[in-house]
């Protein structure tokens, strides 16, 4: 009986603690947020618990740190969270029907593929180890890198790895080459200074943007109005960063335990938007443009079957 007792009372304290979308005590509505530690990821969140914006509009939000974007929706599709941030890499994911976008953040360029010294010329990857997190932005680098260079897949050997090990691989000489992306380069650059950047981001502009952006579980989107009071958090939070650089700045790396400096080079490896920006460029069909031609590229990369309407998983428009 005394099991029993105890069984049933973990369950009930866990329905009340881990029940995405659920009312507090206090009348606003709690919503489970998910963050990655970097500039990128985590600047809006830090702008929003400092001023406050989540009270402002009815909301509490419970932030979890993950290391990349799929895991985030992943949790979504169990029941684990509401929200949360994507890196170019897994835009993938919503376009499939996993999530819906909820806003635009930045146009990213942190992603890098590196190699080890001696490896000069990305042509000379061809059978080498490499080591990338699928699903991912350092996917998506890499992907485009070794076309760039008249490569496929099966030229070199992919191996699956969570970006913290490919720090710690890459830097150890476990693995040849990786698709990553700052500020973890940052660390993989103490262990192995010498390391070489083959591609990057800006390498492919011409032909492809590389967006980061919010996105929410397709449950907590069907939630309106739910989901556009977590819209004008994030909305206000933006245009406070674009204000305050250098306050967001200081309240990122208070979020992050990390130093000013640190954060400060982290976020100039982005361009990050403000409202009217990205007004304008929902407006000129910039926005469409973005994540047709991301759509095409995951068609050719073999993540998706098939380009969708950006409408049918972009609801940013809930202002």
């Amino acid at each position: 009986m005394n099991r029993r007792l105890l069984a049933a009372l973990a369950a009930a304290s866990l329905s009340v603690t881990s029940a995405c979308g659920s009312d507090s005590a206090a009348g606003e509505k709690s919503v489970d947020f998910g963050y990655i530690a970097d500039y990128n990821g985590a600047s809006l969140l830090a702008v929003a618990n400092d001023q406050k914006l989540w009270a402002k509009h009815g909301l509490k939000a419970d932030a979890k740190v993950f290391t990349n974007g799929p895991l985030q929706i992943t949790a979504m599709n169990a029941g684990d969270l509401d929200y949360g941030y994507i890196g170019p890499g897994a835009v993938w994911l919503p376009a499939s029907g996993k999530a819906k976008i909820v806003a635009l953040n930045s146009l990213g360029n942190a992603d890098r593929v590196i190699a080890q010294p001696g490896i000069t010329d990305l042509a000379q990857l061809k059978g080498k180890k490499i080591g990338v997190p699928e699903g991912t932005s350092g996917d998506m680098i890499l992907t485009l890198a070794l076309a760039k260079a008249g490569l496929r897949n099966t030229d070199v050997e992919r191996v699956p790895m969570d970006a913290a090990t490919i720090v710690t691989a890459f830097g150890a000489g476990r693995i040849d080459a990786a698709g990553i992306w700052y500020p973890l380069l940052d660390n993989i650059k103490a262990k192995q200074p010498n390391l070489v950047e083959l591609a990057r981001n800006a390498d492919f502009s011409a032909e492809i943007a590389f967006p980061t952006a919010f996105v929410a579980g397709n449950e907590a989107a069907a939630e309106t109005d739910q989901t556009g009071r977590v819209e004008k958090v994030l909305r206000e939070a933006m245009d406070f960063r674009a204000q305050n650089p250098d306050k967001t700045i200081e309240l990122t790396a208070e979020l992050l335990n990390r130093s000013a400096a640190d954060v400060k080079a982290d976020a100039a490896n982005s361009e990050m938007l403000d409202t009217k920006t990205l007004d304008g460029y929902l407006a000129d069909g910039t926005v469409k443009k973005w994540l047709t031609g991301m759509g095409d590229y995951f068609v050719g990369a073999g993540k998706l079957p098939a380009n969708p309407d950006p409408a049918t998983y972009y609801v940013g428009d809930l202002k």
